[in-house]
């Protein structure tokens, strides 16, 4: 689950880490009320909308004069940012910035531990430097069962700086941040950049969080911050039937009884030259309401052209497969091409059943994928 920033602000506010003033809006009268109210010559209009990539698309502009807080909101609000449209704006504090530098917490599966991730290159193309210069990223893996003391988190600090006033700063964050991260249940805690003012402080002027979806249960604070993408509501749907399902960038979807069969048809369209659409497994069962249940998911992904069944009947026979697909197809509208690969017990039988409807049946996983992928 991911949040804006300014409710990733509010919540490192709340424990304490340093954030710039800023008032949300959602018109560009707003804006302009709020420009008043701060009384600051330069403010900085930044698009609220969950994706990163908002300076480099136009949504982050530093403004000096009333006027244009109303001309670059008027602009922000309503342009699309990587799909996202953007429907709210804060207007923040322009700080006098020395450098920048960047922190965070994420989950290391490497090391099956948290990991402090800090580099003294912060800003929009952190990405880039990850890529290109990963020595400039410092990584260290957090032991939970000791967390982050006071002689640690200077140690930490003192890789960024010399500065004694700023080390003090820096570890106060580190350690607010890590109990943040940890307190939340999140999956990322990030701040980019934290900035070394002229002043000598060191403020976060941006902020990213993400939440583990499975712990939500217990944090009810975060659960109403929620804003569920389009995606996030189809998995929420799928969930809601019962299915494993994850959505991708192909044009093939995938329907699949198992999590490793799945798996390997994904690889064996990639294999192909194909791009799969989704991991959908919609286990062990040929009732026909799985089957119109699980079609309509695939469905609403608009980019889907062709959609592969590969069923392996184990407990579950594969004439009971194909009578359930033909049952459930009576009902479904639609003119996508569906190929259908039957391997397992009664695979012959089940088959038969499909000759001369509006399936196309292949014997082998591979024949059933360059069937999808040339469809």
């Amino acid at each position: 689950m991911k949040i804006h920033e300014y409710q990733a602000k509010n919540l490192f506010s709340s424990y304490g880490i340093p954030v710039e003033k800023y008032v949300l809006c959602y018109d560009a009268e707003e804006a302009c009320a709020a420009y008043d109210a701060m009384q600051m010559e330069r403010v900085v209009v930044k698009a609220q909308v969950l994706t990163g990539g908002r300076g480099k698309a136009g949504g982050v502009k530093l403004v000096k004069k009333r006027e244009e807080v109303s001309q670059y909101a008027g602009n922000i609000l309503g342009m699309t940012i990587k799909e996202y449209k953007v429907e709210k704006v804060i207007i923040s504090e322009a700080v006098h910035i020395a450098s920048e530098y960047y922190v965070s917490f994420t989950i290391d599966r490497n090391t099956k531990s948290v990991i402090l991730m800090m580099s003294a290159e912060g800003g929009m193309d952190i990405e880039e430097v990850a890529a290109t210069m990963p020595d400039k990223i410092l990584k260290f893996p957090i032991d939970p069962l000791i967390g982050i003391p006071d002689y640690l988190a200077r140690r930490f600090a003192f890789e960024l700086f010399e500065n004694s006033a700023q080390v003090s700063q820096m570890a106060s964050i580190i350690q607010k941040l890590y109990k943040l991260f940890t307190d939340k249940d999140a999956s990322l805690a990030e701040i980019n950049p934290l900035v070394l003012t002229i002043e000598g402080n060191l403020i976060a002027i941006d902020a990213k969080m993400t939440f583990d979806n499975n712990a939500l249960y217990r944090q009810p604070q975060i659960l109403t911050l929620f804003e569920p993408t389009e995606a996030e509501k189809t998995e929420a749907y799928a969930k809601e039937k019962g299915f494993s399902y994850v959505q991708l960038d192909g044009e093939i979807g995938c329907m699949v009884n198992g999590a490793g069969l799945a798996m390997t048809t994904m690889d064996m369209i990639k294999l192909y030259g194909g791009h799969p659409a989704n991991f959908l497994d919609i286990g062990g069962s040929s009732n026909p309401n799985k089957v119109i249940d699980a079609m309509a998911l695939l469905l609403r992904d608009a980019k889907v052209r062709v959609v592969l069944i590969n069923i392996f009947g184990g407990i579950t026979r594969c004439d009971d497969v194909a009578s359930g697909l033909l049952t459930a197809f009576e009902k479904l509208k639609t003119n996508i091409p569906v190929i259908v690969r039957l391997t397992g017990t009664n695979e012959k039988e089940g088959r038969e059943m499909l000759k001369g409807t509006r399936f196309r049946v292949a014997e082998t996983m591979g024949e059933a994928v360059q069937l999808a992928v040339n469809s």
